[in-house]
């Protein structure tokens, strides 16, 4: 019976797969709160953009209607409203409101909201008479300078984040194993699908495994680092084109016992590559991910050339991205190829 295989550390579309439980200190996540905003979901950041503006408009027009209820002017606009020709020529009223044309919480609210987005129909406007008034208006003007501030941030830095930028680059669905200069090498493709650069670009692999120490200790999730090469040496890459990375299984090499007869029962195997760099437009560092399990590891097979030069610039055919073709490579580990050539 086959053993059931195990779950991705990472996913294919670079999403890690843990789930964080039983979290006690969750007041941490309050100190940066812009962070946790960013972080929502949609729904729940345009929920709260909706409310801390709506919020923020009853507040201060119960502000309003306390500053008017303290100071008459209620009373004084029903009383107007019941007799018109009061206030009317020949007969001038002398009683000045702090904010004129508040006979209602409707009225105020009305107010508060002409305040804070600036709107000033001109109706309803802020007197002389009451210092309270002109505090309260400073302060709406400030809160809402704040508001705008934090919830405009939070949206642009949702619709700009990074991972955007990291769904144009792209992994080959696969990985081969297969000779290259004589030795066994682990390879896959990247490639990136925009005409804008990413900026000192850098690329490694793990392997994740669960492994046991030697006094007993299991290790679910051992990160393991491995060498890798690349066209242009080290870590650094010139993604302009598609390059093929790959990584030389020697004595060092984690995958230096895998055979193609025992890869696919290594079920708790599985290879992370991880590509970062700085978006060239907007200068921000960005990361994609990608992950490799037993049974997405073709052996002895190659990637087909995809780049050819065409009318003195080169062309790029992504439609065969992720096609390899049969090579002759041996069915062998990496161990035993070297031991079967030492002895020659």
């Amino acid at each position: 019976r086959a053993r059931e295989r195990r779950a991705r550390f990472v996913g294919k579309n670079g999403a890690c797969n843990v789930a964080h439980k039983n979290i006690r200190e969750q007041g941490r996540f309050l100190q940066d709160v812009f962070t946790t905003l960013v972080d929502l979901k949609w729904p729940h950041t345009l929920l709260i953009f909706t409310m801390s503006f709506l919020c923020s408009w009853l507040l201060f027009g119960m502000v309003w209607w306390l500053i008017a209820f303290a100071h008459g002017d209620l009373d004084h606009s029903t009383r107007l409203q019941r007799d018109p020709a009061e206030g009317a020529a020949g007969t001038p009223d002398t009683f000045v409101p702090c904010v004129t044309s508040i006979h209602s919480f409707t009225s105020a609210f009305l107010f508060s909201i002409e305040v804070q987005v600036t709107i000033g129909f001109g109706g309803r406007m802020v007197t002389e008479e009451c210092p309270a008034a002109i505090l309260v208006l400073i302060v709406q003007n400030i809160v809402g300078l704040v508001i705008n501030a934090i919830m405009l941030g939070c949206i642009f830095m949702k619709t700009s984040q990074a991972h955007r930028r990291a769904e144009t680059l792209i992994f080959s669905k696969h990985a081969v194993i297969a000779l290259r200069e004589g030795k066994l090498c682990f390879m896959l493709r990247v490639g990136d699908l925009r005409k804008s650069m990413i900026i000192s670009a850098t690329i490694r692999m793990q392997v994740v495994k669960k492994t046991a120490s030697l006094e007993g200790e299991v290790v679910p999730l051992n990160q393991i680092d491995i060498q890798m090469e690349n066209p242009v040496g080290g870590n650094s890459i010139f993604l302009v084109s598609p390059l093929i990375i790959y990584h030389v299984i020697d004595k060092n090499s984690p995958l230096y016992d895998i055979s193609p007869l025992n890869l696919h029962h290594h079920e708790d195997l599985e290879i992370i590559v991880i590509l970062e760099g700085v978006v060239e437009t907007t200068g921000i560092t960005t990361q994609a991910r990608t992950s490799y399990l037993a049974d997405e590891i073709l052996w002895g097979q190659r990637f087909v050339p995809i780049v050819a030069e065409e009318d003195g610039r080169y062309s790029v055919d992504y439609s065969k991205f992720g096609n390899t073709v049969k090579v002759p490579t041996p069915s062998c580990t990496a161990r035993q190829l070297e031991e079967d050539r030492s002895i020659m």
